[in-house]
């Protein structure tokens, strides 16, 4: 059984005082993709790409990360321009496009389904996310949410905060980092914010707390679980491969979810948060491979 990830793939441009611009694949969904590819998942992405140079060598990238694609490329690739700051933190810039063909899926029996990101909030491929979705509520596989919040890009908060919830009461599992909480849910301790989320109807929640801990809870344990301690080159794609090691490794596991007790949490937690240190340990998205140690 193969996992579907859905979202966008855009060009990061990566500039940082004194260096020259670095170009290379991103888009939080197709990292989480190619992570998964690279962990050893069978896994297909639905995306949104152009005919350009960009475009090309950015399905060769997933190819090679043993991701099967599917898009009709045409028109240019989107961008994201991340600005770096003196301590690897990234701010960003984007040139987006997200109308996806979901008819180029096929209808299968996926052990998890993936969605998140800017493709979530953005119409007209929000559509797409709604239909697949719920082609993966009528079966077994384990339906994932990271929404990732760019609030540049998907407007008014009011409108932003019911799409999330939407989304968030129609899957099993929503990853966010604190940043992104803090955003839906102001002035809210990690804790609360983590109760309003399952009770949206989530059984399980990842909040990650940057170079802090990571917190995940069902609504009967929680647990937080360490960072791992690492030379940070760069924070890009950390929480992409956070997210991609909790569907790597909850795969199949839909009907145990809330049943997780804290050996169980604490587990994925640190199974996820020493893939991620492996990430921000280098340049780039460059998510780890299977046999890399700690991967």
């Amino acid at each position: 059984m193969s996992i579907l990830v859905i979202g966008e793939a855009l060009i990061d441009i990566v500039s940082s005082a004194g260096s020259s611009d670095r170009y290379a694949p991103g888009g939080a969904p197709a990292n989480i993709a190619l992570g998964l590819g690279r962990l050893g998942a069978d896994v297909e992405l639905l995306t949104d790409v152009g005919d350009d140079f960009h475009g090309g060598f950015f399905l060769a990238h997933l190819r090679e990360s043993h991701v099967r694609v599917h898009a009709r490329p045409t028109g240019s690739t989107s961008t994201a321009r991340a600005l770096l700051s003196a301590d690897g933190s990234a701010e960003y810039e984007f040139s987006l496009r997200w109308d996806p063909d979901a008819s180029l899926v096929d209808s299968g029996d996926w052990a998890a389904i993936h969605v998140g990101s800017i493709a979530a909030f953005l119409s007209p491929g929000a559509g797409a996310v709604d239909s697949l979705l719920q082609r993966g509520r009528e079966s077994s596989a384990l339906l994932s949410f990271d929404p990732n919040i760019r609030p540049s890009i998907i407007g008014d908060r009011e409108q932003a905060l019911a799409r999330f919830e939407s989304l968030a009461s129609r899957v099993d599992v929503v990853k966010l980092s604190d940043v992104d909480a803090d955003w839906l849910y102001p002035g809210q301790s990690a804790d609360a914010q983590i109760d309003r989320i399952l009770r949206l109807g989530a059984k399980l929640v990842a909040l990650t707390c940057g170079s802090e801990d990571s917190i995940l809870s069902t609504a009967s344990a929680r647990v937080r679980v360490p960072a791992e301690a690492v030379k940070v080159r760069d924070t890009i794609g950390a929480g992409d491969t956070f997210m991609a090691s909790l569907v790597h490794d909850l795969q199949g596991a839909r009907p145990r979810l809330q049943d997780m007790n804290e050996d169980a949490l604490t587990h994925l937690g640190e199974n996820a948060s020493r893939r991620a240190a492996i990430t921000v340990s280098r340049a780039g998205a460059d998510l780890p491979w299977a046999g890399e140690e700690g991967a």
